[in-house]
């Protein structure tokens, strides 16, 4: 078996289907929402705190905050609760 028999590049496995701008569409929805996740969770580890930690500082029950680092879909109203407990401000952008 040679190399080319074998997958090497994650992106190979999608080359097809992200064509389909519905497909395409999907993933770049379900990447943001883990990007978000991945930025609040990176966020609590360098202040430290632990899930319940920052459930307490934001006062959102601590399963929330286990659902917005799992990338499950969240309200606004969260968001800023979480970003008010880290003193910072929500900044959305579009790239």
């Amino acid at each position: 078996m040679t190399s080319k028999d074998y997958l090497t590049d994650t992106d190979q496995l999608f080359t097809k289907d992200m064509q389909d701008p519905d497909f395409a569409n999907d993933v770049r929805a379900e990447k943001n929402k883990l990007a978000g996740a991945i930025a609040i969770r990176s966020e609590r580890e360098e202040y430290g705190w632990s899930q319940q930690e920052l459930a307490s500082k934001a006062g959102i029950p601590q399963p929330t905050v286990v659902r917005v680092e799992s990338g499950a879909n969240t309200s606004m109203e969260t968001l800023s609760k979480i970003a008010n407990a880290f003193g910072k401000s929500i900044q959305i952008m579009f790239s």
